[in-house]
Parts: structure tokens; sequence; C-alpha cells
């Protein structure tokens, strides 16, 4: 009671328009920071040049660190001035699956500075880019145990309720194994130790994420499409499908040095042909995705689309989707890939461009800092 008397003091302290903004910040925030990364990442790998792409990227690269800072202190202060509200999340069966955006948003800036940042900054910006990165992976674990634990012992949920939120905490790790592919393709003694992390962390969260898939597919033949509010999450499907293809191409493309430097360069040249397949699988099984999410957004467009932090879902998704088909358009020589993975890049970058827009109208007006916790609290339906 001591604690809770002294956050409504602090928070009242603040003024009005701030105190509501961090009383009703949520994780769903950091889905703008995975959007916004992963366009600067596709942006630098463009197949062909466009004008002003490789300085949007960069200026993207740099907004990233600021939204993530930024969402950070905000969230950051949610927890000590509002301590009692914010922890109501573990028992939302929504929101607390957001958790998973935060180490996805954090990995953006760990390829962010192998990308962007080594060239600025050198040896200081990799050395950054790997003690984020273990931050990441802890986060990320932590997210696709504790998450699914909540749920399964403490959060009420129904088939019938289910979207494809579900994926957000479990995902978090695959995005996790590219990075730390990513890093281990910049060479040195850590390279071997990091390929077997990644593919560690790949089969913690892509099986999982496929059996989500199974009940998801069940969930829309029982009880047809969610209701409008939750129609980005159709994108969603296609996080963890991109990002494990995504995420074998580049630990595939990593694994012959790594694992020549410890002795095993005929494991090295079976992971990278293992890249190749298996991500050649994953990425035709997107496809289905891809196209199934297409007709689901065309009949929401039909039924009108209220906008909110959910259409976030249609950019990551899309995002790693697009590298994974750049990726293996690269790796195979197939130009008819490169060139698709290049149109996914450009269609990627015109939703960031209207999601970003209504998002920074809705957050100046303040009409998208909204805590489902607090609404369920009120309603009496939030377990204390």
């Amino acid at each position: 009671m001591l604690h809770d008397s002294f956050t409504r003091r602090a928070g009242d302290g603040l003024p009005a328009w701030l105190a509501v903004r961090i009383r009703h910040f949520t994780p769903n925030w950091f889905a703008a920071t995975m959007g916004t990364g992963v366009l600067a990442l596709a942006l630098r790998q463009l197949p062909f040049e466009a004008p002003g792409a490789r300085e949007a990227a960069l200026a993207l690269f740099f907004l990233n660190i600021a939204l993530f800072g930024l969402f950070t202190l905000l969230y950051g202060l949610r927890w000590l001035l509002f301590f009692h509200e914010a922890r109501q999340i573990f028992l939302h069966p929504v929101a607390s699956m957001f958790f998973g955006t935060i180490p996805m948003g954090l990995a953006t800036l760990v390829n962010g500075l192998v990308v962007f940042g080594v060239p600025l900054w050198g040896e200081a910006a990799l050395s950054a880019a790997r003690g984020l990165w273990l931050a990441d992976v802890a986060l990320s674990v932590a997210c696709g145990l504790g998450v699914p634990f909540l749920m399964f012992t403490r959060q009420p949920h129904e088939l019938e309720k289910m979207t494809a939120v579900w994926l957000l905490p479990i995902v978090a790790a695959e995005v996790a194994a590219a990075s730390g592919a990513l890093l281990a393709a910049q060479g040195g003694p850590d390279a071997f130790p990091l390929v077997v992390a990644g593919y560690a962390l790949w089969a913690f969260s892509v099986p999982l994420a496929m059996s989500f898939l199974v009940i998801l597919l069940l969930r829309l033949i029982l009880h047809k499409l969610p209701e409008r509010e939750m129609a980005a999450t159709g994108f969603l499907a296609l996080g963890p499908i991109g990002t494990g293809a995504l995420g074998l191409l580049l630990l595939g493309a990593a694994a012959p040095r790594a694992f020549a430097q410890a002795g095993l360069a005929g494991a090295g040249d079976v992971a990278f042909g293992l890249g190749v397949v298996g991500g050649a699988v994953l990425w035709g099984y997107g496809l289905w995705w891809l196209a199934l999410a297409l007709m689901k957004t065309a009949v929401y467009l039909r039924r009108g689309l209220p906008f909110n932090m959910g259409w976030w879902g249609y950019t990551f998704p899309l995002g790693v989707y697009a590298l994974a088909t750049l990726s293996l358009g690269r790796t195979t020589g197939l130009g008819a890939l490169t060139g698709f993975g290049g149109l996914l890049v450009v269609c990627l970058a015109a939703m960031w461009l209207v999601v970003a827009a209504r998002t920074l109208a809705g957050a100046w007006r303040g009409s998208l800092f909204v805590s489902p916790c607090l609404l369920a609290m009120r309603s009496g339906r939030a377990p204390a």
C-alpha cells in the first residue's frame, strides 16, 4: 500500500498529458521499433538503385535508436510510478503477448549496429552489438518460456478468441537467432559458439511457432475471421515463417567458416545446404500465408478498418519475409526471387509511411495510449 500511494503521488506530480501517456503505455509500442528497424535493413538491401534509399535507411536506423530509447524510458516509468497497474499485464490474455515485441525491437538495433554501425564506428559498434545481443537472447528466452507458462496457469484463453498474437512471445528467440548469425558472419573467435547458439535459439522457437499455426488454422476453420480490430494479426503468421527462413539462410551462410574454425568443416557444408533447402521450403510455406493474409485484408477493407497500434503488425512480418526472399535470391542466384523481394520492400515502405503517419497523429492526440489492462480492471474482469 505504501508503494502504491508513493507511485500515485509521483504520477500526480507530472503534467497531466504526460502522466496519462505513461500510465497507459504498453509494450505494443515496441512494434513500431520492429517495423522501423526492419524497413531500414530492407532498404539497405534493395536489389536496384533507388535515389535516397541508403540515406533513408541510415536515417531510419537512427530514428529506431531514438524510438527504442524513448519507449524503454516510458515503459520503465510506468513500472516505477504505476506499479500495481503495470503488473496487471501478466494476467491479461492479449496485452501480455506483446512482451515479445521488446526483444524483437532490440534485435533490429543489434542488426542495425552490424549493418550501419560498423561502417561508421568500427569495432566499437560490433562490441555494442554483441552485448545487446546477449541481452536480447535473455529477454527472448524469458518471453518464450514465461508468457506461455502464464497462459497455462493464470490467464483465461479460449480457442474462439485466439489470434496470431499468441506467436509474439515465442518468435523472439528465432529473431535473436538470425541476429546471432549476422554477428557470426563478421568472423572472430566467437563465430562458432554464435552459430551453435543461433541454431539452438531457432529450434527454441520455430517448431513451437509451427504448432501454434496449426491451432490457428483450426480456429479460423471453426470460428472464422477475428473481429476487425484484430485485422492486422493476419500478417503475424508470416513472421515466424519469414524469420525462420531468414535464420536458416543466415546461419547456413555463416556456418562453413565458423564450423571450419572448430574442425567441423563437413558439418558447415551440410549447414549451408540445409539453409538453402530449409529456407526455400519455409519461403514457399510463407507464400501461402502471405496470400491468405492479403485475402483476409481485402475482406476487412470492405468492413472498414479502424486504426490502432496493431497496424504495425503489417510491417515486421512483411519485412522479414522480404529479407528472406532477398537472401534466398542472392544465395540461389534466382533473379525472380530477388525482383520479388525488391517489390516486397517497396510495399513495406509504403505501408510503413501510412502506419507511421497515423501513429504520429494518434500519439499527438493521445488516442493511441490505451491500456487494456486498466480497462479490464475498471470493468472488474481482471484478477487482482
